[in-house]
């Protein structure tokens, strides 16, 4: 019976909303695996309702519009507080990027009312495997912007033990399918049974044991600079700042690694102070330390790349440029110059750096740098993992989510990195400039932590693992291939059965 009247499509928004909040809640900062299952339910209850494409899509659409504005709001901060950008035309971009990543979750709304009178009992498994699609796509189109996917909510819920199987779009296509199920048996529809099986996998797959083993332990300093975002790459204010800060803290630091965050020397080699770098080099060329710190490298004639530099006793400097560029932030899309010339924002194109780059091999341990928010994409990471023997053993990200304030972004990239944890059951070290500072163990739990928005300096122990979890294996060598296929052929599949259905007399 198709549903009527104004009060779903506000249910949806509501939602939305929820699931914007499971991945990291606005009172604690930490996922909510209920929420996500219980705002995902919901959905699919509408969708179950709804005999309508037409009203399907609108349903969907709203949904995902709501999740994502609620999700990545911040983004309001870089363009108009620091970017100068009009606050009308910044609420137009913000809402006007989520209308179209929206797009994707409306289709596959659309596509399962569709399907679902054809499906019987494996509407819930219909439902799940276009939804995942709808998150793939958002995953890989346009360079992807996956922040906020549902499956980062149950970090800590009876499915995170499927983390290092299938990963987090696999969680999230578990969760959906426990979410339909359940919307499902609430109607007396009978779908509850794949997804009632998953949740009692999921629950059953942490006593499946360990993939990784210890690999010996170190010490680290990972540096903190909160330095305001406004003046980071003034020459008056944040530069000297930087360059005092940072430059004081390589010299002191005792520990066997230091880490700085993303752009910590705010300057290229060549605008530095002259002996600079030379000073730091001389500082890591003999000893029992050693450094990785970010900052810009090249020249206005072989371009530009965002990259972390390793210095250690009897080596070269080590190089690590950042892949996955950020779209408008660090190369700008063909047709929207106009727009990026409308911000007081340092953009620009950037070069792209390899996939797999090699790790700094140090102290026994193979540490593989990412930088932002790269640390999103589990299957470019993955790349590393071919390999047993050159596989890193820890994770090292380099951020600053300054652009964004003292906001919910921080939370939500911190349960970015932990997911990444576990799937690849590796530590993960995150210096930052403004948060979260932290070390996190393989099972993506946080350790060590500093107080984000703060200056300060964090000093612990890392233990390194090796070993490869069945998630780094098939991502290493398939990518996302694997979860396209399977549900590709669900999806198909279910279209194939309506066809069949509609052709017969």
């Amino acid at each position: 019976m198709p549903v009527r009247g104004l009060l779903p499509f506000a249910l949806a928004l509501l939602a939305g909303c929820g699931h914007a909040f499971s991945i990291a809640a606005p009172w604690n900062g930490q996922p909510q695996w209920w929420l996500q299952l219980l705002s995902l339910a919901l959905l699919a209850g509408l969708l179950q309702r709804e005999s309508r494409p037409r009203g399907a899509f609108v349903l969907g659409w709203l949904f995902a519009i709501a999740w994502q504005v609620s999700v990545y709001w911040w983004l309001y901060i870089s363009m108009h507080t620091y970017g100068g950008l009009a606050a009308p035309l910044t609420v137009i971009a913000v809402v006007g990027l989520a209308a179209f990543l929206g797009l994707y979750y409306a289709a596959a709304s659309a596509l399962f009312v569709l399907t679902a009178r054809h499906s019987g009992g494996w509407s819930a498994l219909v439902f799940a495997a276009l939804w995942s699609l709808a998150e793939m796509l958002r995953v890989t189109l346009f360079t992807g912007f996956p922040w906020g996917a549902g499956g980062y909510a149950h970090l800590a819920g009876p499915l995170a033990g499927y983390a290092p199987w299938i990963g987090v779009h696999g969680i999230g296509f578990v969760a959906a399918l426990v979410a339909a199920a359940a919307a499902g048996l609430m109607q007396r529809r009978g779908a509850a049974l794949g997804g009632a099986f998953a949740l009692a996998l999921g629950l059953a797959l942490p006593l499946a044991g360990e993939f990784s083993r210890g690999a010996g332990r170190v010490g680290v300093t990972l540096l903190q600079g909160n330095i305001p975002q406004d003046e980071k790459f003034q020459p008056g204010s944040g530069i000297p700042l930087a360059l005092d800060w940072y430059g004081r803290q390589l010299r002191e630091a005792t520990t066997a690694l230091v880490v700085a965050p993303e752009t910590a020397i705010p300057l290229l080699p060549r605008q530095l102070p002259e002996g600079f770098l030379a000073a730091i080099s001389e500082r890591y060329a003999s000893g029992t330390q050693a450094a990785l710190i970010g900052m810009p490298m090249g020249s206005m004639r072989d371009g530009y790349t965002n990259s972390v530099l390793g210095w250690k006793p009897g080596a070269p400097t080590y190089r690590y440029d950042k892949h996955h560029l950020v779209p408008f932030g660090e190369f700008i899309p063909p047709l929207f110059r106009w727009f990026t010339q409308m911000m007081n924002i340092p953009l620009g194109d950037f070069n792209r750096g390899a996939v797999g780059q090699p790790s700094f091999e140090w102290s026994g341990q193979r540490f593989a740098p990412n930088i932002c928010y790269e640390d999103l994409f589990g299957e470019e990471l993955g790349r590393r993992f071919i390999d047993p023997a050159s596989a890193p053993t820890v994770f090292v990200n380099a951020s600053n989510i300054g652009w964004f304030g003292n906001t919910i972004a921080i939370d939500q990239h911190l349960q970015i990195s932990r997911l990444r944890a576990l799937e690849f059951e590796r530590p993960m070290l995150r210096a930052t400039n403004t948060g979260a500072t932290v070390i996190i163990d393989h099972r993506g739990r946080v350790t060590h932590a500093l107080d984000r928005a703060t200056r300060g300096v964090l000093v612990g122990e890392v233990e390194g693992r090796t070993g490869i979890t069945p998630y780094a294996w098939w991502v290493a060598r398939g990518g996302l291939w694997p979860l396209w296929l399977l549900f590709g052929a669900i999806a198909a599949l279910a279209l194939l059965r309506r066809r069949t259905a509609l052709a017969r007399p």
